[in-house]
């Protein structure tokens, strides 16, 4: 089967740190979407994603996830949630993330904003997810 993007062994092993570290809490799906959004930002064409071509690039991206600078992103990632991170890899999308570029978690209760760098496209539990504004420039 082919994949939306191309992997490895190790591109695998780094989304899904990166799955863990920024929505846990949230579950499998919502792990998912949060990888949903990565493999995204890997695939669309638009700035400021147009030059990240790969996971590796896009996780470490400078600025762009919370989660990598913390324990549980640097902690050991279980086969589990390293089959949802090959799962996003080979199609897997889902709304509110299947179009989506940009996620916020603005706290337990609190309301997204309608902007947030793209229009809301919706939330799942605390997570808030958001499509960007020129989504037929974006390369789908």
């Amino acid at each position: 089967m082919s994949s939306r993007v191309k992997y490895n062994k190790k591109d695998i092993e780094t989304l899904a740190r990166l799955m863990k570290s920024e929505a846990l809490g949230e579950g499998n799906f919502g792990m998912l979407l949060v990888g949903n959004v990565g493999i995204n930002r890997v695939v669309y064409k638009c700035i400021p994603f147009k030059n990240i071509t790969t996971i590796q690039k896009m996780v470490y991206q400078p600025g762009n996830f919370l989660g990598v600078n913390t324990k549980l992103f640097n902690s050991p990632v279980n086969s589990k949630i390293k089959g949802l991170a090959e799962k996003n890899i080979k199609f897997w999308r889902a709304d509110p993330a299947y179009n989506a570029l940009y996620f916020q978690n603005p706290g337990k209760g609190k309301p997204c904003k309608d902007r947030f760098w793209g229009e809301f496209a919706g939330r799942f539990k605390n997570h808030c997810f958001y499509d960007p504004d020129n989504l037929e420039g974006c390369g789908l």
